[in-house]
């Protein structure tokens, strides 16, 4: 599960058309597409929220503002609405409505935006499952007794992304690896180092050569500290920030990368299965090598 923290959007209507990946009108009905939300007033009726309509969730995440002006920097460029949104792994299962609607208290909690007690000041947030694998978060920073939810970004990144190790190991969904960084003398990071391939003159016998270089292959492929995932999941930051941007080209651009990403998600499997078929794939890690031939999962239609 990957989590994101997007750009703070200026009005609700922005944060909630990029949870859907399209433009919506004031008289769309959300529907089941809102898997969580914090409580309503009294004055709501709860059954009611599965009619509301795009401007009912637009009205209810601008409400805290309107109830507490003061609350709002009017010469502070950030707005006090926040949008958040994890990803789940391609190769996890599907998750049921209430796996979703759990995800998105928890995610809430670590943010800040969710108390635990009945009784704390909570905010006005609305948890939107539209985007096969994708979960988006977003909530208005002021709370009901007129304070804001302290925003600090690396805070809040650090709180979200141990949120979100938790969320894998409790659901059995597919753990985000950390990518462990050797430092160098002078703190710079130091590179991936390819591994030196058996020369073809060594006095080896051909089964040993084999089985050097299907270890090369699955180091290469490795998810953890391998070149190939480190550059695919570049890609798919940079496809994340791409469409975040207000224009045309973002989008489509972002649609693009995200398909580059999915290919070498493939470059990888395909490299593990070559290695699988090599000698010696018997005496490496069980489970780290793929049945060769197996099919890749079927790529989504539309990318973070």
């Amino acid at each position: 599960m990957i989590c994101y923290i997007h750009r703070a959007p200026l009005f609700p209507g922005e944060a909630l058309a990029g949870a859907l990946g399209r433009p919506i009108a004031e008289q769309d009905v959300l529907g089941d597409l809102v898997v969580a939300h914090s409580p309503l007033s009294e004055a709501a009726f709860e059954g009611a929220t599965r009619e509301w309509m795009f401007a009912d969730w637009e009205d209810y995440l601008l409400e805290p503002g309107d109830l507490h002006p003061y609350a709002v920097d009017h010469n502070d460029a950030a707005t006090s609405l926040s949008h958040l949104a994890v990803r789940l792994h391609p190769n996890d299962r599907d998750l049921s409505l209430p796996e979703w609607s759990q995800i998105a208290h928890r995610l809430g909690h670590a943010a800040g935006i969710n108390p635990a007690a009945d009784d704390e000041p909570a905010c006005h947030w609305v948890a939107l499952q539209a985007r096969p694998g994708r979960l988006d978060v977003i909530a208005n920073l002021i709370r009901s007794d007129g304070s804001r939810t302290p925003h600090h970004p690396a805070a809040l990144r650090r709180a979200l992304e141990a949120e979100c190790r938790r969320i894998e190991s409790d659901l059995r969904l597919t753990r985000v690896p950390t990518r462990a960084k050797v430092p160098r003398a002078n703190g710079a990071v130091q590179p991936f180092q390819l591994p030196e391939l058996p020369g073809p003159t060594a006095p080896q016998s051909p089964p040993s050569v084999a089985a050097q270089l299907a270890t090369v292959m699955c180091q290469l492929a490795d998810e953890t500290t391998g070149p190939v995932a480190d550059v695919r999941s570049l890609i798919e930051q940079a496809a994340h920030r791409l469409e975040e941007l207000p224009h045309s080209y973002g989008p489509e651009a972002a649609q693009r990368l995200g398909w580059i990403a999915r290919r070498l998600y493939g470059i990888q499997q395909d490299l593990e299965a070559v290695a699988a078929g090599l000698p010696g794939a018997g005496q490496r890690a069980a489970g780290a090598t793929p049945v060769p031939g197996a099919p890749l999962p079927a790529p989504a239609r539309r990318s973070l």
